[in-house]
């Protein structure tokens, strides 16, 4: 069992107008402002832990962060806290407010990037790259090479469903309530490149399906691949894409745990050739649909038996499944802490329905999300 694998996680998150709540078009005036590259200037939060990199999105509404690798998760926390500081300072600058919402809930017409890329991407590909505004949350972990990549990636096509439940945190589309605990999964399965994939087999298995994509025209390139896990480009890790992008920084926490908990235990099914589950990908997509309508409320889907059963139960039998690989890495008894505060006090989406219900005002939901997003 390995014990040092490290972990990485990026975020997107939304800039909005304090007073309306609404989202504004300055991620590139606040990124200039936070100096990009995160730890060129420590400014306020010298002392904090800012190093990782800020960056541009797609939509002009919304900033991305990314964290250092790290290998414990305590460090994955303050690195995430000590980034959103940061982004949430430059955005002040502008009269702005920094919003960890995987959606928006007041309407808005996002305003794309001058970017050649994201104009080819829309003149292709229509309303879905006009429409699109939705924030995630990426976690990067270590592998040693592609063949374990592969191997991890087919492993894991089970449990990614349980995974998006648990980070749901939009329920909100076009200023009103979309009766989804994560609408962002739904409004990012438009894109033909997203969403679960077929087993790959081995590394030429995984690079025809990629070409595949490309050369259809499902994907302008392999950085539009848009799979729920897939080999990263840049770096030595597998990325897990399932998450809603979390109003609290220890949801993100527990997200990174649990993606480290399950690749390593895909790894060692993979190094000892243990089969991976064969799943079809009917039961998977039907497993991500029913995890982003209900969260953790209802019941979800157990790919591995094509069958419905209460959330509890399958977050419960994932934390059986990884207990070794939490064990060996020490993240056993945080991990199983920061799953009991979810399933007490629910995911982001129950947070952000709570605050509707206090007026009915959509504006509340976005004021209480500035202030979780800095907690």
């Amino acid at each position: 069992m390995r014990t040092d694998r490290t972990i990485g996680v990026e975020e997107e998150l939304l800039l909005v107008d304090p007073a309306t709540g609404q989202p504004r078009p300055a991620g590139d005036e606040v990124v200039d402002s936070a100096g990009g590259a995160a730890g060129d200037d420590a400014g306020d939060d010298a002392g904090d832990d800012v190093s990782g990199g800020l960056e541009h999105e797609l939509k002009r509404e919304q900033v991305e962060l990314g964290t250092e690798v790290h290998r414990e998760l305590d460090d994955i926390g303050a690195n995430l806290r000590a980034l959103r500081r940061r982004l949430a300072h430059a955005a002040e600058q502008h009269g702005l407010r920094l919003a960890a919402l995987a959606t928006s809930p007041l309407p808005v017409e996002p305003k794309g990037t001058t970017d050649e890329r994201y104009e080819r991407m829309t003149r292709l590909y229509g309303m879905t790259a006009r429409e699109l505004l939705c924030n995630g949350c990426h976690v990067h972990v270590a592998v040693d090479s592609v063949e374990e990549a592969v191997g991890v990636m087919d492993r894991v096509r089970p449990w990614l469903a349980v995974l998006t439940a648990l980070s749901a945190n939009s329920p909100f589309w076009q200023g009103g309530d979309s009766s989804y605990a994560s609408y962002r999964q739904r409004v990012w399965s438009r894109w033909p490149s997203a969403g679960p994939s077929e087993l790959f087999g081995d590394p030429a298995g995984y690079r025809r399906a990629i070409d595949d994509m490309v050369e259809c025209g499902a994907a302008l390139d392999e950085g539009m691949a848009y799979l729920d896990i897939r080999a990263s480009r840049q770096y030595p890790t597998v990325e897990l894409r399932v998450f809603d992008v979390c109003l609290d920084v220890e949801d993100a926490v527990l997200l990174a745990g649990l993606a480290r908990g399950l690749v390593e235990t895909a790894a060692q099914e993979w190094r000892a050739g243990q089969p991976a589950p064969s799943v079809r990908m009917e039961v998977l997509r039907g497993a991500a649909w029913r995890a982003g309508r209900f969260g953790v409320s209802a019941d979800l889907v157990d790919p591995l038996t094509a069958t419905t059963v209460p959330a509890q139960q399958q977050i419960k039998r994932l934390l059986a499944h990884i207990a070794p690989a939490l064990q060996a890495h020490g993240d056993l008894d945080a991990v199983s802490t920061r799953l009991d505060d979810v399933l007490r006090r629910g995911t982001g989406a129950d947070v952000q329905r709570a605050a509707f219900a206090q007026r009915g005002e959509l504006a509340d939901v976005v004021t209480d999300a500035v202030g979780r997003t800095l907690r």
